[in-house]
């Protein structure tokens, strides 16, 4: 590896007063905003687009630690590529080293978190000719390859039947793109225009982020920038020392369970015994259910950032770094649905990472139930729509509609939680309908909230979603990924629980339901035919006897909850 820059600590000390270290941490996080700016406006896919399914950051040239991270990106993406930038200097060790003028691609869910259709490009930075930071996107591109359309497959049990995998591979040399490497790319894809364009995004994203941060190193010095970001990291780590310690000391159990991994009709449980000792923080996951056959298994990469993702929801006035994580120590042991091995599939990632961010939320909830909050909705609902265009002039083309969808957010001690959010995962939005219609022949017949679906409590669960779907084409392929259809997303401190997911397709006049609840591959639908999904409402906060009989009656007014009665009576029922 080429050497790395070192910073003259004692000079750029000096002059990192106060005032300096706030403007600098603004400048750095707007380069990575200004990287997920430009993706977000030149990607062909919906997903990154106009849902944002996609990330920007900056990770320490020696140890592959993240720095930086924008504000509108994907936070568990940001947590997952500390891990992809360090598989790809491993990579790059063993191929002639890190180039000035590279950038390299990997799919790789086993060393880089998350799942195959999430691309990361790393590109080292060099000033000077050395290496200062790497810089790294990540993205969810629409279609790799696999065994159905979106790749997201509910039947997988090896992760080639998910989608294409790509290594870390230079796909730029010298600043020249790779011809060969981006043929194999294309020829790996049911929509090889959308890769095409997302591709060329990732690229022009990083460009730019080499170009503003090296106008902001030319302004403020090397030294003074690489400086900063040690005390951004360290002031980190105090603000969570200092959360901890103001915790009870002790030990706190929460699990939960998947409805099943698509395969066997099995709940999988999420456990975790959370211990408070002084400063520090002991996440053990060791009671968690082992790898499964089916797509919900993640990696342990992925299973560290989603616990990153949920301290920063417990804690959101620590500096996005991973100063984060320094207080903190993980017990996963290998060879669970948490850390799972190749080639055991992973598609499925983001209902895994969901769970555990509402076994850390209820764990928390033990030791100060004012700061964590009821769990949300609990699932993504992946749906895959697709088939081949049959009106003139573009016979025969293949479409292929991949979206998630939104449900109610848990209630907290400040309020009542949000109706049709996105998942707590990231700062996503849900692709709007008037895109999802003008690029697909589809038609939403209803798209609303979903009455009486969250938590009773002192403050109510927000309100999940009802999506009519309704096919325009002669006939297309379906799938669904969800979770939540069997067990409900919890209340917290005495708030009753969501309602659960339920998912419906229609069939020659009559509605069916998935055997699996919440998973199912091979849905055909003829022209007319619909799909139908009401999403969960959040968990409700505090005892239901303690919300005000105004608000209630405001609640029906609204007609957000019925006269009859509330997702506490339902989730029973």
């Amino acid at each position: 590896m080429p050497e790395t820059h070192a910073a003259d600590a004692s000079s750029a000390s000096a002059m990192l007063d106060p005032v300096t270290l706030a403007v600098l941490r603004g400048r750095l996080e707007q380069v990575a905003d200004e990287m997920d700016a430009t993706l977000y406006r030149s990607a062909f896919n919906p997903i990154i687009a106009e849902a944002h399914d996609a990330c920007h950051g900056l990770y320490d040239a020696t140890t592959g630690d993240t720095l930086v991270q924008g504000k509108s990106g994907l936070p568990v993406f940001v947590g997952a590529m500390a891990f992809a930038v360090r598989a790809t200097a491993l990579a790059a060790a063993s191929r002639g080293g890190m180039q000035d003028g590279d950038i390299w691609i990997s799919n790789d869910a086993y060393e880089g978190g998350t799942h195959a259709n999430d691309f990361k490009l790393v590109k080292p930075f060099f000033r000077n000719g050395k290496l200062y930071c790497y810089m790294a996107s990540a993205a969810h591109w629409h279609d790799v390859g696999g065994a159905v359309p979106g790749n997201y497959n509910p039947a997988a049990t090896e992760c080639w039947q998910e989608a294409v995998q790509i290594p870390s591979v230079r796909i730029v040399r010298g600043g020249q793109l790779d011809a060969d490497v981006l043929a194999i790319l294309q020829a790996n894809t049911r929509l090889p225009d959308s890769l095409w364009g997302d591709l060329n995004g990732q690229l022009a994203a990083l460009e730019l982020g080499e170009k503003r941060l090296n106008g902001l190193l030319d302004e403020y010095g090397d030294d003074l920038v690489l400086n900063a970001l040690g005390e951004l990291r360290s002031r980190a780590l105090r603000l969570m020392r200092s959360h901890i310690a103001a915790l009870p000391d002790g030990r706190y159990s929460f699990e939960d369970v998947l409805d099943n991994d698509g395969i066997t009709n099995v709940p999988l449980t999420i456990a975790l015994d959370m211990t408070v000792a002084g400063e520090r923080l002991s996440l053990d996951f060791s009671r968690t259910s082992p790898q499964c056959a089916g797509p919900v298994n993640i990696s342990r990469a992925t299973a560290v950032a989603a616990c990153y993702v949920a301290l920063k929801h417990l804690f959101p006035d620590v500096p996005a770094n991973a100063g984060v994580l320094d207080a903190v120590d993980f017990v996963i042991p290998d060879k669970l649905v948490i850390s799972a091995e190749r080639p055991r599939p992973m598609g499925g990632y983001t209902e895994t990472i969901l769970r555990m961010i509402d076994v850390i939320f209820s764990a928390a909830a033990q030791a100060d139930p004012s700061r964590a909050v009821a769990h949300a909705y609990g699932t993504i609902n992946a749906l895959s729509i697709a088939g081949h265009r049959s009106d003139p002039g573009r016979e025969g083309q293949r479409w292929v509609m991949f979206s998630f969808f939104g449900g109610g957010h848990g209630g907290h001690s400040a309020g009542d939680g949000l109706a049709h959010g996105n998942a707590p995962i990231s700062t996503a939005t849900i692709p709007p309908l008037e895109i999802l219609e003008a690029a697909y022949p589809v038609r939403f017949t209803e798209w609303s909230l979903r009455a009486d679906s969250g938590g009773d409590g002192q403050y109510r669960g927000g309100l999940g979603a009802v999506y009519e779907i309704e096919l325009l084409e002669k006939d297309a392929e379906v799938f669904v990924f969800g979770e939540r259809g069997t067990s409900p997303p919890k209340g917290i401190a005495g708030g009753g629980p969501g309602a659960v997911n339920v998912f419906q397709y229609e069939n020659d006049g009559q509605w069916h339901t998935p055997p699996m609840v919440s998973k199912m591959r091979g849905i055909r639908l003829a022209h007319g035919e619909r799909v139908r999904l009401e999403t969960p409402g959040g968990g409700g906060w505090g005892h239901a006897a303690e919300r005000p009989p105004a608000q209630r009656a405001a609640d029906v007014a609204m007609g957000y909850v019925s006269a009859e009665g509330g997702a506490s009576k339902k989730a029973v029922e």
